[in-house]
């Protein structure tokens, strides 16, 4: 099993609220999973217009993909956020420690003019190792 363990250098900000940098020991597979939006079962979008459900519903997709590849929420080491609007970012931030804990992995979120469909209002891709 991979150890996994947050790092930030003296010289940086480490923030309370995700990692800096993650060093990865050990690790067998890796996992590379794409964006995550708020899909439903025909492939359109099953909140349009509500953030908090489409970023709780996308994360939830995120924990499903890893666990389906042999990991937890655990293994992941890097997320891309992408939202089309950079005020939901506190609402984001709520909903994401439900997911990872107090401490998210390193992170990236990044605000964007649109998602693949007009309806989605965040995307998360992640990289786990196992």
């Amino acid at each position: 099993m991979a150890k996994i363990s947050s790092y930030a250098a003296k010289s940086v900000y480490d923030p309370p609220a995700y990692s800096q940098a993650v060093k990865v020991e050990g690790a067998q597979m890796l996992l590379y999973i794409a964006g995550q939006v708020d899909y439903d079962d025909k492939g359109g979008c099953a909140h349009p217009g509500d953030f908090a459900a489409q970023a709780k519903a996308t994360l939830a997709a995120l924990k499903a993909q890893v666990e389906a590849g042999g990991g937890t929420m655990a293994n992941i080491v890097k997320i891309n956020t992408y939202v089309t609007d950079m005020r939901y970012r506190p609402d984001y931030a709520k909903l994401r420690t439900e997911f990872f804990g107090p401490k998210a992995p390193a992170s990236t979120m990044v605000a964007v003019t649109a998602l693949a469909a007009p309806e989605f209002l965040i995307e998360i891709e992640a990289i786990a190792v196992i």
